[in-house]
């Protein structure tokens, strides 16, 4: 990499949560580090897609943020027209506002050209994250069956205000560097 490319990292880069944001913080931060995915995709015709993935995770922009990518399949085995494989490389950022006392999330896939915006709380032992789609459709995200090693992420769609829910992903997501030091919950 060049001189550039590393004040850009660097600049991005945190070592930890921001103190002032206090104990909010740790809702997301059991994420930090890398996890390998099994991916199920609920098609709309009725059959399913499993594929394997990755997702990193990290401290970001002074520690007031935590930031990751959403790679499916893995870096290495992606090959082939991104776009009509339903490949996906994006990225999420999570920005807590304590006036809220919520979280705005914000992910990106320049594959799909998807682009949502939601609002991330603690329900429960799960943490839900709540938007719109392009279509107007609520989404919902969420984080459920967390240990320190593993979890289930959920990514469904309602068309009828909330009443109803479709599955349209899942993530089976197991800790990469279990070795390292965690913040469970």
């Amino acid at each position: 990499m060049d001189g550039r490319t590393n004040a850009f990292l660097d600049a991005l880069h945190a070592a930890d949560a921001a103190p002032e944001r206090g104990q909010a913080m740790d809702l997301y931060a059991w994420l930090i580090g890398s996890w390998d995915l099994e991916v199920v995709e609920f098609l709309a015709d009725g059959s399913q897609r499993k594929r394997p993935g990755e997702w990193h995770f990290d401290w970001v922009l002074e520690g007031r943020a935590i930031q990751d990518v959403w790679i499916v399949p893995p870096r290495g085995a992606r090959h082939g027209d991104a776009v009509a494989n339903s490949n996906r490389y994006g990225t999420t950022l999570r920005v807590y506002d304590p006036r809220m006392e919520a979280w705005h999330i914000q992910w990106t896939d320049p594959v799909s050209q998807t682009y949502l915006s939601m609002i991330g709380r603690k329900d429960g032992d799960a943490i839900v994250q709540i938007g719109r789609n392009a279509d107007g459709h609520m989404v919902r995200w969420s984080f459920s069956e967390i240990t320190a090693a593993s979890f289930l992420w959920r990514g469904e769609v309602s068309a009828d205000e909330g009443r109803s829910w479709r599955t349209v992903v899942e993530f089976t997501a197991r800790r990469r560097d279990a070795g390292a030091a965690t913040q469970a919950r």
